[in-house]
């Protein structure tokens, strides 16, 4: 794929790990070549453990205000990828009223690794952070943000 979306949209449910982690890494990766915004199905929070593994390479996900579909600044997505199925639902109601590429990440929710060893749960979180990188590199070139 040669072009980069404008404007992308990642969805989860609760817009506190999976989400925040996805719109940070492609800000990360392409920092205004292309508008990243996030988003969950239920309000929540954002999640320690996702801070501080986003934190071992260098992003701050500390001032992540979690939000929900509804809270959305911007209406217009090119591009929208969920990584939970509550969330493609979700999203299939808003491709109804807005022309965009929908895509279907099905993620591991880390928070629902049960374990009282600190370790193993960052272990969780920190494979579902490599993961969401090797995705958002494989699908938005960092060379094509160059060449554009």
């Amino acid at each position: 794929m040669s072009e980069l979306p404008s404007a992308v949209l990642f969805a989860c449910t609760m817009n506190s790990i999976r989400s925040p982690m996805a719109e940070a890494i492609l800000k990360f990766l392409h920092g205004h070549h292309i508008y990243v915004d996030s988003a969950g199905v239920r309000p929540g929070e954002i999640d320690g453990f996702a801070v501080a593994v986003m934190d071992e390479i260098g992003i701050d996900l500390s001032k992540h205000k979690a939000k929900t579909f509804d809270q959305l600044e911007d209406s217009y997505f090119d591009m929208v990828i969920t990584l939970s199925p509550e969330a493609q639902h979700r999203a299939i109601e808003l491709t109804r009223v807005m022309a965009c590429d929908l895509e279907f990440w099905n993620t591991l929710d880390p928070s629902i690794v049960e374990s009282d060893d600190r370790e193993t749960r960052l272990a969780v979180y920190r494979q579902v952070r490599d993961q969401l990188m090797e995705r958002i590199k494989a699908r938005f070139p960092v060379r094509a943000a160059i060449d554009t």
